[in-house]
């Protein structure tokens, strides 16, 4: 095993997630608990019992990380937790024990930045992959979609630029929403997905939104379309309930499949306009969105007719992981970087 070894620690909203790197790169293990069942009765996160959930979850999660990577918490080099962005109460509790952690064994501790794990993420390799991961190259262009974030970044010599974010909902936020009118159970998004895939391509079609000559992405429109037609499906079909168990009629997914196809346009279309501006060779997509199947069918067409190296995120870490939070880490620590483990603050919304 190379060294240092790190211990990375994820919180930011409903999973506890901890995960062990070595020195060079590779996932020795990584150990995600979800609390889907303590969260599906209200359809929803609620604050309150995320955090109370980490605090329950935390022993077991940490102690199987441990086991499968084979290794002590004496033995670990480096300590890494999630700063923000997400729930407040949530990153406190991850926050806090990678902190006592760090201090108790005098070790380096890195804050890190939610979205910075997401950003690197497509340059890992999947658990028990004997080859370390590629190094990110110096520059190259990021997108990361998920239930909270559409941003593009720009990543120059280990410096990262904002090139567009979302003005209002988020591509995996409409997917929630727009499964939660339907009445599937949470988490709302993934099954949209799903039932998309049986629609029919183009028997109906939504418009791809712009928000002005800005690459930021904006998918309330989008939202608020797709709740008017199942709105209108409704007084033709009665009340449509999904989560009923009941076969579910055409008409309804091919909505879905025109809303999802809209969707993964504006993301194409970001892209195409981007790269018009200023051509770039590599893109990077992660987040838990960037498991759409969809998107993971058509974006490796787009790079390839336009010259781009695609890097998709492996879906294991498509989702909130602690393997990427170890990573970052792991890459700040090779440039020299550490951060005071009595001045890094949770907070809900920072910056990249």
């Amino acid at each position: 095993m190379d060294h240092p070894l790190v211990l990375g620690i994820e919180t930011s909203c409903d999973d506890t997630a901890c995960a062990l790197l070595d020195g060079a790169g590779r996932v020795l293990s990584s150990v995600v608990s979800s609390q889907l069942a303590a969260h599906r009765p209200y359809g929803g996160v609620v604050p309150e019992i995320a955090s109370r959930e980490h605090l329950a979850n935390w022993p077991a999660v940490s102690g199987e990380a441990l086991e499968r990577a084979g290794v002590l918490l004496r033995d670990v080099e480096v300590v890494a937790a999630t700063r923000g962005p997400g729930l407040v109460g949530a990153l406190l509790v991850g926050l806090s024990i990678g902190k006592a952690i760090a201090f108790a064994g005098g070790r380096p501790f890195h804050a890190v930045h939610h979205l910075e794990g997401h950003l690197y993420s497509p340059f890992l390799r999947p658990p028990g992959d004997p080859a370390p991961p590629e190094l990110p190259p110096s520059q190259f262009v990021g997108l990361v979609l998920s239930g909270g974030h559409s941003s593009l970044f720009a990543v120059e010599d280990g410096a990262v630029s904002t090139l567009a974010e979302t003005r209002d909902d988020a591509i995996g936020e409409v997917f929630d929403k727009v499964g939660k009118r339907l009445g599937l159970p949470y988490p709302q998004g993934p099954k949209v997905d799903e039932l998309a895939e049986r629609g029919t391509p183009g028997a109906q079609r939504f418009p791809v939104s712009r928000f002005g000559e800005t690459l930021d992405f904006s998918y309330s429109g989008l939202k608020s379309q797709a709740l008017l037609e199942i709105q209108r499906l409704e007084r033709t079909l009665g009340p449509i309930d999904l989560g009923a168990g009941e076969d579910v009629p055409q008409p309804v997914l091919d909505l879905l499949a025109a809303f999802r196809a809209s969707a993964a346009g504006q993301v194409l279309d970001r892209l195409e306009r981007l790269h018009e501006r200023r051509p770039f060779g590599l893109l990077a997509v992660s987040g838990g969105a960037a498991a759409n199947r969809l998107l993971r069918r058509e974006l490796p067409v787009w790079a390839g007719r336009h010259g781009v190296d695609l890097r998709l995120v492996p879906l294991v870490y498509s989702g909130d992981n602690a393997a990427m939070i170890a990573h970052a880490a792991l890459l700040r620590h090779r440039r020299g970087i550490a951060d005071d483990p009595f001045a890094a603050e949770a907070e809900s919304r920072i910056p990249l």
